[in-house]
């Protein structure tokens, strides 16, 4: 054994101790299980949500694509910004209002709002599939970075099946517990090697950070801006618009706004993460200081950049603390995707068309789950190719068609209707689908377009149908609907017991 397979080792034991002692002196109920029983202060919901911001993505994607796309990487660092300032006035309204009702998942929240538990079934299955493209980035990312950082000594595969099921385990036990405490280890170490990386690696080779750029730019000339066809600057736009609307979107973000103690917690963490966003500019770094050093990586091998460049550069102790914080960064946001897919499920499908249903066995029902949903996303993680970007903008493009429902909501008089609401999620996840699954896009659609039309991000072309479709659903009186057997009375209740 090498010395970086000990210490990826030691720290997957660390989290793993972390993750099943979390459950300690607690009654693990629903409430505890989902939501920590609403205890969480400034500090774990920081850490809790930064464990779920910055994953595999952060450490492997925001460097391989800086290696392999140069400017266009650049909006990574613009939205979570803008994410965050919107978090300051939304967020406080979704954990009051969640508080209020004792609400436990995304889920919750829609059928409450809008009096329709149909419409919770709806927003739960768009939320599980958007979240299996999620959970494969993070799988696909653990592989990564075990095998390379153990200079192959484990496989991808071994690496993927013990990270599953340590993360599986522990979720059945502790819930997020048990995500929360690791995220703590986790948040430190991402940090500490991502900032020391993204000095270290440009100073080492280039002698800083200017001349880094310059020696790129001397080598690919025009690398570092936007493409006049493409990735241009109306696909740097709306994607990070896409983004931004959806950051808050994905369930197991919006569920951990629930485990908060009270509203203010947001307002101090939207004035901090920012600064945390740092962080992501470092990560650039270490891809655009790998182009040179270490050529020739095609297509997903991109995302290879970071720990290329490590290996290359330090001792394998060394390379093994920087495994562990990729592994890390795996464990914390797949722990949650876990838990929030088998709570949807469970609690906003299953329940759904069983009322009768004990709180107690939906919190049984969602832990067995857990292990359901780990072997249908490993399924896909060893089917899949795509690169770690093209993963999370998948699944962007898909979460994001729940924002306009969302903000609708938030309005003191709501105008927007459940029929509304629920035609237009449909709509813009049919247009997600067709032209995802087509091949094709704006531009094959559409070829007389002007460029900066055809270069949009799809995701904002189906939020653009999403919204007509909903005003123009929502303007017909209820009364031209009838879903199946769900009562229109405004009083039906969907408080949880």
């Amino acid at each position: 054994m090498n010395a970086a397979l000990a210490v990826i080792g030691v720290f997957l034991l660390l989290a793993f101790y972390l993750g099943v002692r979390a459950r300690q002196g607690k009654d693990m109920n629903l409430e505890q299980w989902t939501v920590a029983g609403r205890g969480f202060g400034a500090i774990f919901v920081f850490l809790l949500m930064a464990g779920e911001i910055y994953t595999t993505f952060t450490f492997l994607g925001g460097s391989g694509w800086a290696y392999g796309k140069g400017g266009p990487a650049f909006y990574i660092i613009a939205y979570g910004c803008l994410a965050y300032a919107l978090s300051y006035w939304m967020l406080p309204k979704v954990w009051k209002y969640a508080k209020e009702h004792r609400l436990m998942s995304q889920s919750d929240f829609f059928a409450h709002k809008y009096k329709s538990p149909m419409l919770g079934v709806l927003v739960s299955l768009v939320g599980v599939v958007a979240l299996i493209p999620y959970l494969v980035l993070q799988l696909k990312g653990l592989g990564i970075i075990v095998s390379e950082a153990s200079y192959g000594k484990i496989s991808p595969a071994a690496a993927i099946w013990l990270g599953v099921l340590a993360v599986t385990v522990y979720v059945m036990i502790s819930g997020i517990h048990g995500s929360a405490w690791t995220a703590v280890v986790k948040d430190f170490m991402i940090l500490a090697v991502a900032v020391f990386l993204g000095i270290y690696l440009p100073v080492h080779y280039y002698g800083g950070i200017r001349p880094m750029f310059e020696a790129v730019e001397k080598a690919n000339p025009g690398f570092l801006t936007l493409p006049d066809q493409g990735m241009s600057v109306s696909w740097f736009i709306s994607t990070v618009l896409l983004t931004a609307l959806g950051f808050y979107m994905w369930p197991h973000t919006f569920g951990s706004v629930y485990s908060a103690k009270g509203a203010n917690v947001f307002r101090k963490n939207a004035v901090l993460l920012p600064i945390y966003q740092l962080v992501l500019l470092f990560v650039l770094f270490v891809g655009f200081a790998a182009i040179l050093q270490v050529p020739g990586l095609q297509g997903s091998d991109a995302d290879l950049a970071l720990l290329r460049l490590s290996i290359a550069t330090f001792d394998p102790w060394f390379v093994g603390v920087i495994g562990a914080a990729g592994l890390l960064t795996a464990m914390v946001p797949g722990s949650m995707i876990l838990m929030t897919s088998a709570t949807l499920l469970a609690k906003n499908v299953y329940q759904v068309f069983s009322p009768s249903t004990t709180e107690e066995r939906v919190r049984k029902l969602a832990v067995y789950l857990v292990p359901v949903i780990a072997l249908v996303s490993l399924y896909f993680t060893f089917r899949g190719g795509e690169t770690i970007v093209a993963l999370l903008l998948m699944g962007y493009n898909l979460v994001t068609q729940l924002f306009p429902a969302l903000f609708f909501s938030l309005f003191k008089n709501q105008f927007v209707t459940k029929y509304g609401a629920a035609a237009g999620i449909v709509a813009g996840v049919a247009t997600v689908a067709y032209i995802t699954l087509s091949g094709t896009g704006i531009g094959t659609l559409f070829p007389g377009l002007p460029q900066a039309v055809k270069d949009l991000n799809v995701g904002i072309v189906a939020l653009a149908v999403n919204l007509v479709v909903t005003l123009a659903v929502s303007a017909f009186p209820p009364k031209f609907f009838r879903f199946t057997g769900e009562k229109n009375s405004p009083d039906v209740n969907l408080d949880v017991k």
